[in-house]
């Protein structure tokens, strides 16, 4: 197998998608959300060529929920691969449909960028085979026909590709900080006061670390995938070479200048 994921084309390309996420998506009014808006009704802000129309102020405006989500390119697949680039303004009949495959198109792209990540690390080579296999694998689901995509058993696929990431994990972390606890795994870390905390190859997979304060705390190969890090302070911390960082979770979170990221991310415009 010499098959390789690549990141770049699992990033989100809204001006070839028909704005799914702002019509299939639903949402509730909160500190993310200003309105109300159920699954399958246009967001009141999108524009009539798909593009929203607050765009550059929309947390000023109350919309912060859309600028942490991303599709992980899973958009502009359905738009214009599964759907021939025929969208729901055009054929109405189709939308039930399009938006309900937008949630399993997203969660096999958001494996495939796991995957490719794993790919790229050195100390996962043991693995290589079955990371490649597995890429293809997803990648052969997410390119199959719509009725076979809705009907896939995605926990079954997911639960696969979980295991094999925390095999990656394991060895990636592999002797860093000998003798301290590490497995933070799912842990209720809600606001906790981890100001400076040695977290270096912490298991933290799951964990809930919302308003959590993490402002210098040392990250430095820690396993974040599905960290849930909604305004927790990363002021100064150090996350160089943590593993399975998101976008969506910077986008979240709350930085400044000195916090280091991971290579390949982007640091989040109001982290300023």
């Amino acid at each position: 197998m010499t098959h390789r994921t690549e990141r770049a084309d699992l990033a989100a390309d809204c001006a070839n998608c028909f704005a799914l996420c702002c019509v299939g998506l639903a949402f509730t009014a909160s500190q993310d959300f200003a309105v109300d808006k159920s699954a399958g009704t246009p967001c009141p802000n999108l524009a009539a060529d798909d593009r929203c129309s607050i765009h550059a102020g929309l947390r000023g405006r109350g919309f912060k929920g859309c600028t942490v989500y991303d599709c992980f390119g899973a958009g502009q697949k359905l738009s214009q691969e599964t759907f021939g680039g025929v969208s729901w303004r055009e054929a109405p009949q189709t939308a039930p449909r399009m938006f309900a495959a937008l949630p399993v198109m997203r969660q096999l792209h958001e494996m495939l960028w796991y995957l490719a990540e794993a790919e790229t690390l050195a100390s996962a080579s043991a693995l290589r085979t079955e990371l490649l296999w597995s890429a293809e694998e997803t990648e052969r689901l997410a390119r199959a026909p719509l009725d076979d995509l809705l009907a896939l058993d995605l926990s079954a696929h997911r639960a696969g590709i979980s295991e094999l990431l925390s095999e990656v994990s394991s060895l990636m972390r592999a002797g860093i900080g000998a003798g301290r606890k590490k497995d933070r795994r799912g842990a209720d870390l809600i606001g906790a006061r981890l100001t400076g905390a040695d977290l270096r190859g912490a298991d933290l997979r799951g964990a809930y670390l919302i308003g959590a304060d993490l402002a210098g705390a040392d990250l430095r190969r820690a396993d974040l995938i599905g960290a849930d890090l909604r305004d927790a302070n990363l002021a100064g911390a150090d996350l160089t070479g943590a593993i399975f960082v998101t976008q969506t979770q910077l986008n979240a979170a709350l930085g400044d200048a000195g916090t280091r990221i991971p290579d390949g991310l982007t640091r989040p415009s109001h982290w300023q």
